[in-house]
């Protein structure tokens, strides 16, 4: 079987993981769903095999191990020492200016002219060359595919690729904006060496071709997959059942990581209180569900808003039947980001049924191209009252809930399936020179 290597944004795995609480072991034995996996799955459905690559600061030599959930071999190869030695210097390692990354408060002219150039290359040492190319060779893969080509990592795997003649791929899940000056002179070079670009959201790829002057061709619109046999509604009495949560109630769910700008959850907990003050005495109720970098802050606005039906799971869930049972046991699913890539949570949650209220973050509107037949409200960022209003009109009106949330599975059905999105990915990758696919 043919294969393709994918390797995940950042600097090294650990600075997601540790974020929402999880493992290596765990991610490795436990986690699954997201673009990630989905993607395996879907290469997996038209043929072609996958391998994982990740780069670890917990490792010392290269370990190559299996995801249990899918089988898809890891590699886990070990940050360069280089990197190692830079990061103890270093507060937050993707610290948007010289002050957040060196943890300076206020640093001088002086200070942030001789820190720059530390900043701009540090990023660059966290891949390892030789071993990614020799996981790359030993794996014998057909192409690789990079998370986010707004990112060092890419630069680096177009470098390796071009070395050892593995075709390098980029795909777009948020990342629209370089980390520094020096990076961005680099990245058209890059994007320009590269094999082609996979890009969900329209937004983008004309910022892309419109940036970097990349031909139409090296650039393809494909959704992120979703696996629609495990992304099922359970009947809601069973879920509810589960949940302890009455027949009568109305409900609305949001899950995710917890990054209270980012995702928007002051939105989210500002519409809600609009919400309940619109319509007090109904058994209304917001489930959150998820964790990450902003837990602690978010749990003390929860705690100090004590907003009438608000419960928040605060774990970033691995069980991907749990996560069903929540989503089915709800009546619409609200996403208040600022800012997106191409979300995966409100695709699942339209699977399961769910119609969704969403902000109109990146994405999104390819989501719902055709916006209530496709099964969703759409508001402006940042609207705090066109949100708390979508979210009562949904829950009010139970025939109309109902209704969105079967053209929600429909339009999910259509475009988002293992082998509609399976076949788009290969043969994008045939045609821009992955050979023995």
């Amino acid at each position: 079987m043919s294969r393709v290597a994918l390797i995940p944004w950042g600097n090294v795995i650990e600075d997601y993981l540790d974020a929402i609480g999880v493992s290596l072991d765990a991610f490795c034995d436990e986690m699954d769903g997201g673009w990630l996996f989905g993607y395996f799955a879907a290469l997996r459905a038209v043929g072609v095999d996958g391998v994982l690559l990740l780069i670890s600061s917990g490792v010392s030599a290269p370990e190559r191990r299996v995801h249990r959930a899918s089988g898809v071999p890891i590699h886990v190869l070990p940050a360069a020492g280089a990197y190692r030695r830079l990061r103890r210097r270093v507060s937050d390692p993707y610290g948007w200016n010289v002050g957040k990354m060196f943890g300076l408060a206020k640093p001088g002219r002086l200070r942030r002219a001789a820190l720059a150039p530390a900043r701009a290359i540090f990023p660059y040492f966290a891949t390892p060359p030789r071993a990614l190319a020799a996981a790359l060779r030993s794996e014998g893969v057909s192409a690789l595919l990079c998370q986010e080509y707004e990112y060092a990592r890419f630069d680096s795997c177009v470098a390796v690729g071009r070395a050892i003649g593995i075709p390098v791929f980029g795909t777009f899940q948020g990342g629209d904006s370089s980390f520094s000056a020096l990076e961005h002179r680099v990245r058209g070079l890059a994007i320009r060496a590269s094999a082609g670009l996979v890009i969900p959201t329209r937004r983008e790829l004309e910022r892309v071709h419109r940036t970097y002057g990349v031909a139409r061709e090296a650039l393809a619109q494909i959704f992120n997959p979703i696996d629609l046999a495990e992304w099922s509604p359970i009947p809601r009495a069973e879920a509810r059942a589960r949940l302890g949560i009455p027949d009568e109630a109305r409900v609305a769910i949001s899950h995710g990581r917890i990054e209270i700008h980012r995702k928007g959850l002051d939105i989210l907990l500002a519409a809600w209180a609009e919400v309940t003050s619109q319509r007090p005495g109904r058994d209304y109720r917001l489930m959150v569900v998820g964790s990450g970098g902003d837990a602690a802050e978010f749990g003390r606005r929860v705690e100090a808003a004590a907003l009438p039906g608000l419960t928040w799971a605060s774990e970033f869930v691995l069980d991907r039947a749990a996560i069903r049972t929540s989503l089915s046991a709800a009546d619409v699913y609200v996403m208040t980001s600022r800012k997106e890539g191409f979300p995966v949570a409100p695709v699942e949650a339209m699977a399961c049924g769910l119609p969704i209220v969403a902000s109109d973050a990146n994405g999104v509107a390819d989501i719902l191209a055709d916006g209530e037949q496709s099964g969703g409200l759409l508001v402006a960022r940042e609207d705090v009252q066109g949100t708390a209003a979508a979210i009562m009109r949904m829950l009010d009106d139970v025939p109309l809930s109902r209704s969105l949330g079967v053209a929600a599975r429909r339009r999910v059905e259509s475009k988002f399936g293992l082998e509609a999105v399976g076949a788009e990915l290969r043969d994008f990758l045939r045609a821009r020179g992955a050979r023995d696919l």
